[in-house]
């Protein structure tokens, strides 16, 4: 009978104790053990004398996993300048029959030689974890793409009735399995092309490969700048704004300059005000005809733009200065402008006027739609009513929008649950941050404005790596306040490109899509 002892010793050894690092020389009989296991067929393992070229020339690119300190798993990699190859390429020419002297430090691409795993430990997944070591590999190197040759040995059993192209395909539907094409889709690669005679003796794949690759979201053709580079942290501040009575453009400029100011302090890269903030200045109007008072209104519009672009400028921030009125060919409009702290400017039309502004202030809605650039982000904004057609949204999207700001003015507690529920849905169908604010508070006296009811927010997608409610933060309801938050933008490439969801990218445009109709072409 064995003793405890010898019972300890053996749970010791059975226990799994597994370890990423890059391959030594001394792994060699590791691995050799391995590749005679796996390669019986195609000539068994590596020489010694190549597996130290590919040590030396590549070191970082070599990757293992071991087990109680023997190797059972590796991923064996190089970089080319992949335009010397091309697609049409064989797995001895570009490897040099596994030397790697065509590796190259300056190249685009990290090419995938090999990927291995002992027979005993193929139910453990360790193919993922090579794998994604070598994507995170591939991002810190700044390489644009992992290409590699893909056997299909899966193939022999069906040579006869089908052509590589639709096995391939079928494959592709998750109608047959084959033990390396499976697993590379599997991990986000995509097919570039067949090519036959990548490796002549696979007998199994009938010497046909695919050419797969995985993209790199995170690539820089050109390294960020040290100084104006795109930040990947962006800071967004928003206003929850007070309505009070004011006495004339200067009292209520005084009010803009102290948030600003304070956002500013804190180094907000975009501040949001909300829609009409400027309303306590109707004041001043005849409020027995609420359409001309908004007209009165609609000339400050000029002045108070100039004064927040000013700001922007000697803040250095960037304000998207809610809505204000504007009066142009006999028609008024509802329009947001973005003050760049460059002191450049651009606006967004309110698209839909809401029956309220129309019968009280004859607003009509603009024509046009377009993502507006920023130094830090792509950034759409669609005025309250707006952001409850997704239409809208979806084409902001298209045009690559990343952050979407409504500034809004809602009443009631119903009228502001429209906003937030469909700004909280297009974060989600547009896999894009929304920044939402409104006013708080009442204007006595003032005619179709009187009360107010807000609280702002930030939204997310919702995705692991977002708040699990897709609610970055909020302010406290019906209350003067500030709210700041910091957006990764990296989290949203990850997201368009590796997300559990990918509402973007699997949309079915062979059966429908959103257009946007120039008309003034008609």
């Amino acid at each position: 009978m064995p003793t405890d002892a010898e019972h300890s010793r053996r749970g010791d050894i059975e226990e799994h104790h597994l370890r990423l690092r890059n391959l030594r020389l001394s792994d060699y009989p590791d691995i050799k053990q391995i590749m005679d296991h796996v390669y019986a067929n195609l000539g068994g393992a590596w020489s010694r004398k190549q597996f130290a070229a590919q040590i030396n020339r590549f070191a970082e690119g070599q990757i293992c996993i071991e087990d109680n300190g023997r190797v059972i798993a590796a991923a064996i990699s190089m970089i080319v300048e992949y335009d010397r190859f091309g697609d049409k390429h064989t797995y001895q020419e570009i490897t040099d029959h596994g030397f790697l002297t065509n590796h190259d430090p300056n190249g685009d691409v990290l090419y995938g030689v090999d990927v291995f795993v002992h027979p005993e430990y193929r139910d453990m997944r360790l193919g993922r974890r090579l794998y994604d070591a070598r994507k995170e590999l591939c991002r810190k190197l700044n390489l644009r793409a992992i290409v590699a040759g893909g056997r299909i040995p899966g193939y022999q059993k069906h040579a006869r009735e089908l052509t590589p192209e639709r096995y391939i395909e079928l494959v592709k539907l998750r109608e047959l399995y084959d033990p390396i094409l499976s697993f590379q889709l599997a991990n986000d690669f995509h097919i570039r092309r067949i090519i036959t005679g990548y490796l002549p003796e696979d007998v199994e794949s009938r010497a046909f490969a695919t050419l797969v690759q995985w993209d790199n979201i995170f690539y820089e053709a050109e390294r960020t700048p040290l100084i104006g580079g795109r930040k990947k942290t962006v800071r967004v501040g928003t206003v929850q704004w007070q309505m009070r009575r004011v006495q004339g453009l200067d009292d209520l400029m005084t009010q803009v300059e102290f948030f600003v100011d304070a956002l500013a302090g804190y180094n907000c890269d975009l501040i949001l005000f909300p829609e009409l903030f400027n309303a306590p200045l109707l004041a001043q109007f005849n409020q027995d005809e609420p359409a001309e008072a908004m007209r009165g209104l609609a000339r400050h519009t000029d002045e108070m733009r100039e004064a927040m672009l000013g700001l922007a400028v000697s803040y250095n921030t960037n304000i998207i200065c809610g809505s204000m009125p504007v009066y142009e060919q006999n028609k008024l409009y509802n329009v947001a402008y973005l003050c760049r702290r460059d002191g450049t400017t651009a606006n967004q039309y309110k698209l839909h006027a809401t029956p309220d502004e129309r019968f009280y202030w004859g607003v009509q809605g603009g024509e046009f739609l377009h993502v507006i650039d920023t130094d830090v982000a792509k950034i759409g904004i669609l005025i309250c009513y707006d952001v409850e057609f997704p239409e809208l949204g979806r084409l902001l999207a298209d045009q690559g929008m990343q952050l979407l700001f409504v500034p809004f003015w809602t009443d009631t507690n119903n009228a502001y649950l429209r906003v937030r529920r469909c700004a909280q849905a297009r974060a989600i169908e547009n896999e894009c941050y929304v920044a939402i604010t409104g006013s708080v508070g009442n204007l006595p006296q003032v005619e179709n404005i009187e009360i107010q009811y807000s609280q702002a927010a930030v939204f997310s997608p919702a995705e692991f790596a977002f708040p699990h409610d897709g609610i970055v933060a909020e302010s406290t309801p019906n209350t003067e306040m500030t709210l700041i938050v910091d957006l990764d933008m990296d989290k949203l490439k990850t997201l368009r490109a590796e997300g559990s969801v990918r509402n973007i990218k699997d949309r079915r445009l062979d059966l429908y899509r959103i257009e946007w109709l120039d008309h003034q072409n008609e």
